[in-house]
């Protein structure tokens, strides 16, 4: 059934792909609001860092320490030098338990789908929203604020054919990440866009090689201390988290909007089944709506 529910949420968003009206409400969406929301994701991933350093403040410290000085001089190869800062420290420290680990080829399975009206109620639908609003739509955003045109038509109706080929080996539903593409599309993977690609093909290739060692990437990650994780996730992302808080700032007309969508996407709120990324929006534009409406008839007066 959970097979049958990855089926039908690929076809929904297929079809929705189709449309072209998901393309159109992302490009409806300010560029202000759109950086508070993205900002908003991101926070919380940087606050974990410096959180992961109270815990282990002598690999912490290391971290932040090989950070700041391979910003400074050796930029392109900063969130590198990071990880290698941080395995040496944690394997120093004997945190590392890597004595098991082996490589060993993973073998996909066959499952036949069923389905079923009820779990198509209980899970499909609340699946092709989730990916719509915390997925999709923070992705899409990221593109175009990176100033990449892509066209969502395309990109929703290509991973929703990969997904229904993945889900017959009970892969999931394949979506666009918004963390991913926040750090392949930004600066730090390349002072020049059109020479960030690599960074998204260099990521695409190792996911490939994940793939077939499936379960070797999974116990590698699980014998990493979980503070090494999160500090790496949360500094590789401070770039991001830079450069759209100072497009909410400079963001004059949209400014008070945008700082409510910020902290709306930050405080993590869920309602109705929906994240915070989905409320950010809606609460941003609500503001909008009505501030500008109210600026209008100042203007008017």
């Amino acid at each position: 059934q959970v097979v049958g529910a990855y089926l039908s949420s690929a076809f929904l968003l297929f079809i929705i792909g189709i449309t072209g009206y998901f393309d159109k409400a992302v490009r409806m969406i300010p560029q202000g609001i759109a950086a508070g929301m993205i900002a908003g994701i991101l926070l919380q991933f940087g606050l974990r860092a410096f959180e992961a350093s109270t815990v282990s403040p002598l690999l912490g410290c290391a971290m932040i320490l090989a950070y700041l000085l391979s910003r400074r001089y050796l930029p392109r190869y900063n969130i590198v030098l990071v990880a290698l800062t941080g395995f040496t420290i944690a394997f120093l420290m004997g945190q590392t338990g890597l004595a098991g680990l082996s490589m060993e080829l993973a073998r996909p399975v066959f499952i036949a789908p069923e389905f079923d009206f009820a779990t198509f109620l209980s899970f499909t639908l609340p699946l092709t929203l989730v990916s719509l609003t915390g997925q999709f739509l923070p992705g899409m955003t990221i593109l175009n604020l990176s100033g990449y045109k892509a066209n969502a038509k395309a990109i929703i109706m290509i991973t929703a054919i990969a997904s229904m080929l993945v889900a017959f080996t009970g892969g999931i539903t394949i979506v666009l990440a918004a963390i991913t593409a926040a750090i392949c599309t930004g600066k730090d993977a390349h002072e020049k866009p059109e020479k960030r690609y690599i960074a998204g093909i260099s990521n695409g290739v190792f996911y490939l090689v994940g793939g077939l060692f499936a379960g070797t990437i999974v116990l590698l990650f699980t014998a990493l201390p979980k503070e090494l994780i999160t500090m790496l996730a949360g500094l590789a992302l401070i770039g991001a988290i830079t450069s759209n808080l100072g497009i909410v700032i400079e963001d004059a007309m949209h400014r008070e909007a945008s700082l409510l969508t910020f902290l709306a996407t930050a405080s993590g709120m869920t309602v109705l089944g929906l994240g915070s990324a989905f409320w950010g929006i809606v609460i941003g534009l609500l503001a909008f709506f009505i501030m500008n409406r109210r600026n209008d008839k100042t203007k008017h007066n």
